[in-house]
């Protein structure tokens, strides 16, 4: 007798970060549909509030469009005490993150939500922490001229130059990237998809 076949796995992202994060465990997703939600924080909500209902969000905005899928959603979200750091799109906005986590300590947050055919959604909140060195004017500048900033929560991209600025992290370095790969494998293989 057969096993009954796998359901397809949609990845509710357009980052090429949580792609490559996922080819890293031998999962290539079957669709990449992008959630398109309001991604703007309640009045009070905090980081990790907020990262957790922005991929429960995600997640269900694409089951609609995938009938019969397992559909893969995650937020990341920076958090310096209860502040929330913007997915900078502007020069200013990265340069605020940069002179905001100088020197200091922040928190990094991924909600996974995985939304099961059976109508469950399975989900997961991670934490990392990580400290910066203290940056000069000068890193500061070549950071922002690399572009690297662009639509990444707090203003930067551990899995590129900005790794040089991590004196400490504790926890997933996946989480921080984009995807805990720990967690998403754990949900996976608890519905059975993955494989031990």
């Amino acid at each position: 007798m057969t096993a009954p076949a796998r359901p397809p796995l949609v990845l509710a992202s357009g980052s090429p970060r949580r792609v490559d994060l996922l080819a890293r465990i031998g999962i290539v997703p079957d669709r990449i549909l992008p959630s398109d939600i309001d991604e703007t924080p309640r009045k009070d909500e905090l980081p990790r509030q907020l990262a957790a209902r922005l991929s429960r969000a995600k997640a269900m905005a694409v089951v609609p469009l995938a009938e019969g899928s397992l559909v893969l959603a995650a937020d990341t979200v920076v958090g310096v005490g209860r502040r929330i750091l913007p997915k900078a799109e502007t020069e200013a906005e990265a340069r605020s993150c940069l002179d905001l986590l100088s020197g200091r300590r922040h928190r990094v947050y991924t909600g996974v939500a995985l939304a099961v055919p059976d109508g469950r959604v399975l989900t997961r909140l991670v934490e990392s922490v990580v400290t910066f060195q203290r940056l000069t004017q000068q890193q500061m500048d070549a950071y922002i001229a690399s572009g690297e900033w662009h639509g990444k929560a707090g203003g930067y991209a551990l899995h590129q130059s900005a790794e040089v600025f991590v004196r400490f992290l504790s926890g997933s370095h996946s989480n921080v990237v984009g995807l805990p790969l720990h967690e998403t494998a754990q949900l996976l293989r608890g519905i059975g998809w993955l494989r031990p």
